[in-house]
């Protein structure tokens, strides 16, 4: 079992406390306070990390020495060392930032504090329980988490270089590295350090991760090369001290910096065009850095005399700069070895914006203009690190782009990218880390994770405490839901004063379920109302979507919906289901007599008990002219005598054709014929409403409806027929007019 030295804070008190002021004071005296700072720091710590194993493995004291030595290798000033130490050990601490805040400040409390929090995020998401197609998801999450916290680009620096001290730790003990700790590493903590442009400590990264991911591959290029990394950078060396020779012998005053390509880069280069290790020409290069524009392209001249040029290895990025701003001449020359060697020329502002990067801009109070272990600047060096501090989140914002591009999404500029301050990152009891937006309360975190979990949300645990719904959440804390069997959510979370949601999603998730919750008591309200209607009828038996389609509807719900919103009258029902009334006997007109069982008074000559039918082909109706003609076994059939079949029927066998005339209609009753109507209209929301209501207001019975849309590049075109019941055809031509003046009908007229 491992056991932990814990310091208290009695321990602690008798270290003399430098002030926060000459801490963090600019000027000459800075370097000085840091130094001072970084020996008690190194003091301080060691009793509590003598003896301690960190969870890779590594012993705890060595550790943070390597943090400190790789910090010092890319510039950080003491007091940034010192907080390497002051970081670690914090974990045998009681109270970690009130102990270093009352011993060495408060700005190294607050590094203490973000860098501990930081790493503890990061092992909890490495060892979540997730699924392996959920690793990626999972990765990308705890690079967003690093982003958030890098509002203080001191605690990026610190992982970095922790990072590239574990992985030199594995390496040279020969430990095996873990694949997930070495895939972190290659997709978060190497890119940074590139977009930040601390090169040194990205190509080790880099080299590192892959030598424990891709074993095999690794050792392939480093055979291939056929040298070791000593003899490349010895070959390199000798290469470098001709070019500078060559350019003095010509007057060019210039500094020329020789390195050799890591193996990573190497082999991405081999992989991603396809080549042999012998068509990679910048496994040697050379940078020239010279006063000017012009002694650029002077040098340029120069190597080229000298050196046998390769053809298409010419790149003029001074006149034609990268997207990111990068600028140089690049050219790839042939070495007296006959090996290439690629070049490249710029001047100094150039190199220090491709070399350095944003971090090496950065100001500090203890260190000036140089370092990077401060919090901010002050006097003349405000301004400064505002700019600085703008330079680095523009690069930040740049590599979160850079993911976005990977992932197929559609790039934005930097005013439309991320801001890490709108944003937070929490983990579930399972730690799967969640992404949430700043301000963003427990009931947002359910609906995250389930829309159905949001609904029943009804409490929640914050790091194992009961808080209420609406309190705002905050990086690296863990959330459990507590959430009933069943149920919705409350109205009151749509409050925005009351804070219960943040995320817009959220918002949307709520308003749909009382959305949905009115509708369904809407369509139940409709389909109540149809049932009873029914009842009354004694049509209990009638299926409710063929009752539906019979009155245009696409199913019963959408039926239901409209007559609980009270859009769709009941009558229209009632008109469907009403049974046609036999007809009311009548006197006998003479000498004209009524066939038993004739309809509408339509009487038949010199026949008796003689059945009589409306045909439907024509559905003659008062006071149209009619003819009869008399069928086999279904008595006479009424026809108008402009109806098409009828006038063919009487040339094929005009002895069945006999004389008809409407009879008068009893006092008291109305008969009612029914006719077809055809309309031709725009297809529309509410079309079949708006034509119905036109039968209703004149009370006209509909007894049947069929409809039908014809898809056109206007949107569509309906074709129905109306079945209606009328009492003598110049009624309906009326009501046909006011159906023609509807919008969007075309056409209305008799069938």
């Amino acid at each position: 079992m491992k056991t932990r030295a814990v310091a208290t804070e009695q321990e602690a008190a008798p270290i003399v406390r430098l002030s926060d002021a000459a801490l963090d004071s600019p000027g000459p005296g800075g370097d000085e306070h840091g130094t001072a700072a970084l020996v008690r720091a190194r003091v301080f710590s060691e009793p509590l990390l003598t003896g301690q194993r960190l969870d890779t493995g590594e012993d705890a004291l060595a550790h943070a020495d390597g943090v400190a030595a790789i910090l010092q290798g890319i510039g950080a000033a003491p007091s940034m060392r010192a907080a390497a130490y002051l970081v670690y050990a914090g974990d045998y601490l009681q109270r970690p930032e009130e102990m270093v805040a009352k011993a060495f400040g408060e700005s190294y409390a607050s590094v203490v504090a973000h860098t501990r929090k930081l790493v503890q995020i990061q092992r909890a998401a490495r060892e979540a329980q997730v699924e392996d197609e959920q690793r990626a998801q999972q990765t990308e999450r705890v690079r967003k988490m690093l982003l958030a916290f890098s509002r203080d680009l001191r605690v990026v620096l610190l992982r970095l270089a922790s990072r590239l001290q574990t992985l030199r730790w594995y390496a040279s003990t020969r430990h095996p590295c873990p694949a997930l700790l070495a895939q972190e590493t290659q997709q978060v903590f190497a890119p940074l350090a590139n977009r930040l442009g601390i090169w040194q400590v990205k190509w080790e990264l880099e080299d590192l991760s892959f030598r424990f991911l891709q074993p095999e591959a690794y050792k392939q290029v480093a055979r291939q090369l056929a040298e070791s990394r000593v003899e490349r950078e010895r070959s390199v060396e000798g290469v470098r001290r001709q070019m500078l020779q060559e350019l003095a012998a010509v007057g060019l005053a210039a500094e020329v910096q020789g390195r050799p390509k890591h193996l990573y880069s190497i082999w991405k280069k081999m992989q991603g065009k396809s080549l042999a290790i012998g068509q990679v020409f910048d496994v040697r290069a050379l940078r020239v850095i010279v006063a000017d524009v012009p002694a650029c392209y002077a040098a340029l001249s120069r190597v080229h005399e000298r050196y046998r040029a390769v053809s298409g290895e010419y790149d003029d990025y001074i006149a034609r700069p990268k997207g990111n701003g990068y600028q140089s001449l690049h050219t790839v020359v042939l070495g007296d070895d006959g090996k290439p060697v690629e070049v490249q020329i710029r001047t100094q502002a150039m190199h220090e914006h491709a070399e350095h990067g944003v971090a090496a801009h950065w100001a500090y109070k203890e260190a000036g203009t140089r370092g990077y272990a401060g919090v901010s600047a002050a006097g003349d060096f405000e301004e400064r690190v505002a700019e600085a501090r703008k330079a680095v989140l523009r690069q930040l914002l740049a590599w979160e782009r850079d993911f976005v591009d990977q992932a197929g999404a559609k790039a934005t500029g930097p005013a439309a990218g991320p801001s890490f301050e709108d944003r937070i990152y929490v983990f579930t009891p399972q730690a799967a880390v969640i992404e949430l937006p700043a301000g963003a309360t427990p009931v947002d975190f359910a609906y995250s994770l389930h829309t159905d979990l949001g609904h029943r949300c009804r409490g929640a645990r914050v790091d194992g405490v009961m808080l209420p719904l609406n309190t705002p959440l905050a990086n690296g804390q863990t959330v459990e839901v507590i959430a009933a069997k069943e149920g919705g959510p409350s109205l009151d979370w749509l409050n925005g004063e009351l804070g219960f949601l943040k995320s817009h999603r959220s918002r949307a998730k709520v308003r749909a379920w009382f959305n949905a919750q009115a509708l369904s008591g809407t369509v139940a309200r409709g389909r109540e109302l149809v049932e009873k209607l029914l009842q009354r009828e004694g049509r209990t038996a009638l299926k409710l979507d063929d009752l539906a389609a019979q009155l245009g509807f696409k199913g019963a719900e959408a039926l239901f919906e409209v007559v609980g919103k009270d859009e769709y009258s009941l009558r229209h029902i009632e008109n469907l289901l009403k049974p046609a009334e036999p007809p009311a006997p009548q006197a006998d007109v003479i000498p004209l007599k009524r066939a038993r069982g004739a309809e509408g008074g339509v009487l038949v000559v010199g026949v008796e008990s003689l059945l009589t039918q409306l045909a439907r082909c024509c559905r003659p109706a008062p006071p149209d002219a009619i003819a009869g003609y008399v069928t086999r076994g279904k008595g006479v059939a009424i026809h108008r005598a402009a109806c098409s079949n009828f006038r063919h029927m009487a040339e094929q066998q005009p002895d069945r054709v006999i004389p008809v005339a409407w009879g008068e209609t009893p006092v008291g009753r109305e008969a009612a014929y029914p006719v077809d109507v055809l309309i031709e209209a725009a297809d529309r929301s509410g079309l079949l409403r708006d034509i119905s209501e036109v039968f209703s207001k004149d009370k006209l019975n509909v007894i049947g409806v069929h409809t039908q849309t014809v898809k056109d590049i206007g949107g569509g075109t309906a074709l129905m027929t109306f079945t209606i019941e009328v009492a003598d055809a110049h009624r309906l031509a009326a009501v046909l007019r006011l159906v023609a003046q509807i919008p969007g009908v075309r056409r209305a007229r008799r069938r």
